[in-house]
């Protein structure tokens, strides 16, 4: 998911552990950064999503088997049921605003039965409001490549109120720009139309951003709006999270990653911080490389948890990376 923060592009050491050490509970607890959420103010209509974002942290499988809501105004639903060793999914908590109306609160409860039975409750909130819709009920920009501007209209109504004025727009994420039309009034109703432009520096990945609009209504001085959408990266690499599984310490592994752009580029290196792997490099500029990965064990045995990053002659100098685990054991 894109936080518009600064991307390191530092090779990390990752830990792997099991679950089995983790506490009955904390295991799965510890997988989530965030278990609350507050929508705050929100339109009647519009689209509100959260992604409570889990990692997978052990070497172990993760199963989610269940997801359910204690109230009908959110809705849970998963971007994915199993997570391997590393990899990032989501419970999507959607802010049912059609249907309901006023304060809301829910818990979610996620149920995992791999590699252990556990249950974690998430929260979230927040007020939904009939006086103000959106059109569309979302900055939807879809997905796009990286350094594509894009740019949306929103058309802001609030019903009820002709001295109903918005006095600011604000997001944390500096990669958006907001242009706010004049107001547009009749007999109850105030009408704005808003241009959303999403500029060329936002982050590669998933976008889950919201603008704050504040208005001179004092007892709703907030209202909430999404923002969605996906920067498409310029490099990708596939698969994502490469397993070794369990080898013998002096063991040969041989795998193998797809390297895809959306134009023609050059693999000007591969690096990783461990010397046991070692990496054929393939020659000449095209869209799509293939690389071969032979890691070769030296007789020590432990876990394997590294970052692989393939480095490219695109515009400054583009990158991909992968994860890949595994272990090394004479018992195996």
């Amino acid at each position: 998911m894109v936080r518009c923060s600064v991307l390191l592009a530092s090779i990390v050491l990752f830990s792997v552990f099991s679950a089995s050490a983790a506490p009955a509970q904390d295991w799965a607890d510890k997988m989530f950064e965030v278990k609350t959420h507050d929508f705050r103010t929100v339109g009647r209509g519009t689209k509100s999503e959260f992604h409570f974002e889990l990692t997978n942290k052990y070497e172990e499988d993760v199963h989610i088997a269940a997801v359910r809501s204690s109230c009908g105004c959110t809705t849970p639903t998963l971007t994915k049921e199993t997570l391997k060793t590393h990899e990032t999914g989501a419970v999507v908590a959607t802010f049912n605003t059609s249907s309901f109306v006023g304060q809301k609160s829910a818990t979610i409860t996620v149920v995992f039965d791999k590699p252990f039975y556990a249950e974690t409750q998430l929260k979230v909130s927040g007020f939904i409001r009939t006086d103000i819709t959106f059109d569309p009920p979302e900055v939807a920009f879809g997905e796009f490549a990286a350094g594509d501007p894009q740019e949306r209209e929103v058309v802001i109504t609030h019903s009820g109120n002709s001295n109903w004025r918005i006095t600011d727009v604000r997001s944390h994420c500096e990669s958006l720009q907001v242009r706010l039309q004049p107001a547009e009034l009749a007999p109850g109703v105030v009408r704005y139309r808003m241009r959303v432009k999403m500029k060329d520096s936002m982050d590669e990945g998933e976008i889950h951003e919201r603008l704050t609009l504040i208005s001179n209504d004092r007892a709703f001085p907030t209202t909430e709006m999404s923002i969605s959408g996906r920067v498409r990266a310029a490099i990708s690499v596939s698969p994502a999270a490469v397993n070794l599984g369990s080898n013998a310490p002096d063991a040969v592994i041989e795998k193998r990653l797809i390297v895809k752009g959306d134009e023609p580029f050059e693999v000007k290196d591969v690096l990783c911080s461990d010397d046991r792997f070692e990496f054929e490099i393939p020659v000449g500029s095209k869209k799509v490389h293939f690389i071969k990965v032979r890691f070769k064990g030296d007789g020590t045995e432990g876990s394997i948890a590294q970052k692989i990053r393939i480095v490219t002659d695109l515009a400054g100098d583009k990158s991909a990376s992968c994860i890949v685990t595994g272990s090394l054991s004479n018992g195996k």
